[in-house]
């Protein structure tokens, strides 16, 4: 296939790009400045804005988007909707115009489902949240919808918290719980609907290449954990004590509105994924953390 991939170059576009050249493909990096791509064979850059160039490409890839993890201002809130909104409408259009492009698979996160949902089970067909969160996914999967309507096959991956020791959500906890002063957050009750990076990576694959795979996908392990669960998987994946809770109070004062990350969740399950005849190479937690830690041990 040739794929067109935007945000090719973050935490998960980057291991998909590398997967695809791997496996033969041919790929088109769409990105803001393509001046700054290395040279690879396979690998070739364009511009993401205002108006990609899909033409010849099979099937396209939309995940680019500013990161979430900042502390919630007004202004930031804006470049956080505005760059998935925007992106993936450029993405659409040039797709619908090309004349080639079939197939599109784009991210979309659990933050669909809102926060505090309690022990509530989430698959794709339930219904989404009222929090920022909620309102920046669910703009945010409207702005691909617009693929389906043009008769492209539309896959959106509704993606948890991707783990991997080379950055995301799990690079950031990892100093103070090799330091040995870390701990549940808050009650440490709230559910997490974690993913190994890999299976993510491999769901975008699968998307792309089955015929079934369609509509709303949550890229989310089949085995949800609490807090506190997950707190105590990682002490053990690194070797350190896991006593020290983090207070919810002063989370809220530190962070702000984006406390809500970390102390609101949601058990996502990944119903039509598993329907589709994905099958995750890291089910469990512990699996998982066995294979991130491997080189460590």
């Amino acid at each position: 296939m040739h794929v067109a991939v935007s945000g090719g170059t973050g935490f998960i576009g980057r291991p998909l790009v590398d997967r695809l050249l791997q496996e033969g493909h041919q790929v088109r990096l769409l990105t803001r400045d393509p001046r700054r791509v290395l040279p690879r064979p396979g690998l070739q850059a364009a511009a993401l804005l205002p108006a990609p160039d899909l033409a010849g490409c099979d099937a396209a890839v939309s995940f680019a988007g500013e990161p979430i993890s900042q502390r919630w201002t007004a202004a930031a809130k804006r470049r956080i909707l505005d760059s998935r909104v925007q992106a993936t409408s450029a993405v659409v259009e040039a797709a619908r115009r090309s004349g080639t492009v079939k197939v599109l698979v784009s991210a979309s996160a659990t933050g669909f489902y809102g926060g505090a949902r309690g022990d509530e089970p989430l698959d794709e067909g339930s219904g989404p949240g009222n929090d920022f969160t909620a309102q920046v996914c669910s703009e945010w999967e409207e702005a691909a919808r617009p693929a389906g309507h043009a008769g492209l096959r539309l896959a959106i991956l509704r993606i948890g918290v991707a783990l991997h020791t080379d950055g995301g959500a799990l690079a950031k906890m990892l100093p103070p719980f090799r330091l040995g002063v870390a701990g549940p957050l808050g009650s440490g009750r709230q559910w997490m609907s974690w993913v190994h990076r890999d299976d993510v990576v491999s769901l975008a694959l699968h998307a792309l290449q089955t015929p079934a795979a369609s509509g709303v996908l949550n890229a989310t392990a089949p085995e949800p954990v609490t807090n506190a669960d997950f707190t105590k998987a990682l002490g053990r994946a690194v070797h350190r004590p896991t006593f020290l809770r983090a207070p919810a109070a002063a989370l809220r004062l530190a962070l702000g509105e984006m406390s809500t990350l970390l102390l609101d969740g949601q058990r996502v399950l990944p119903r039509r994924t598993l329907e589709t005849g994905f099958q995750f190479a890291y089910p469990t937690l512990d699996a998982a953390f066995a294979q991130l830690f491997v080189k460590t041990r």
